[in-house]
């Protein structure tokens, strides 16, 4: 059965009976029609003062779990901030690419027209699998081919812009395009590379409980994706680099 969409007065009404305030970010959401999956950026949807209501609101439900593990936070002294720690952590830290507007970029023009291949690595980058919310940790390395057009950004954007998509519960495979998305709309380049390689702890922790496996993807774009020879220039260079 497909879900009715929510009408304006359904979000007024959530703003004006007092509900929680996951459930007035959430109707303003579902009102607009937007998605809000757990790599999602949902911060245009959020009010000033209401990060930290919802921290608190999370703070309270996680309690709840610890009540549900039998752990009793009450005696414990090592558990008894637990739930107000982990809010923070998720709502601040870690998921912090859900709540919060994309970083500023100062865009260069290219007054040089600079046109030949350029890469920006290794960028240490840390999220969190969707599937257990246990740790991905790895490094991405970023190829550009600017054009004569193309915006240039500074070193530290690149890591910056990473760490924002990165921040929010993921898979590997969708996080690399959505950087490489980001990335080719701010610089408009010829051509986009990026490689990633991530340890994955819902495998090292859980499951198979297997440390040596590691996961490798790639999104090639344009010039990449057309031009054999450039795309082999750009992964030798990373082979030679880690060899």
């Amino acid at each position: 059965m497909t879900k009715p969409t929510p009408s304006p007065a359904d979000a007024v009404s959530a703003e004006a009976s007092g509900a929680p305030v996951s459930q007035r970010i959430r109707a303003r959401i579902e009102q607009a029609g937007r998605r809000f999956h757990a790599n999602d950026n949902i911060a245009e949807f959020i009010e000033a003062g209401e990060l930290a209501l919802l921290q608190k609101e999370i703070e309270g439900k996680l309690s709840g779990v610890l009540e549900s593990l039998v752990i009793d936070t009450r005696s414990d002294h090592n558990t008894h901030e637990t739930a107000k720690r982990v809010a923070k952590m998720y709502v601040h830290e870690i998921f912090r690419g859900r709540y919060v507007g994309a970083p500023p970029v100062t865009e260069f023009p290219n007054v040089e027209r600079l046109n030949e291949l350029m890469i920006v690595g290794p960028i240490t980058v840390r999220s969190a699998c969707s599937h257990h919310l246990c740790p991905i940790i790895g490094k991405l390395w970023i190829g550009v081919l600017p054009n004569e057009h193309s915006n240039l950004i500074g070193l530290s954007k690149y890591v910056r812009l990473a760490d924002w998509v990165m921040s929010r519960p993921q898979i590997q495979e969708e996080a690399v395009t959505q950087l490489a998305d980001l990335l080719s709309g701010t610089m408009k380049p010829d051509g986009l590379a990026i490689v990633m390689e991530a340890d994955h702890f819902c495998m090292h922790w859980r499951g198979v409980k297997d440390t040596e496996s590691k996961m490798i993807n790639s999104v090639m774009r344009g010039s990449f994706l057309k031009d054999a020879n450039l795309r082999r220039e750009f992964l030798a260079l990373l082979k030679n680099r880690n060899a």
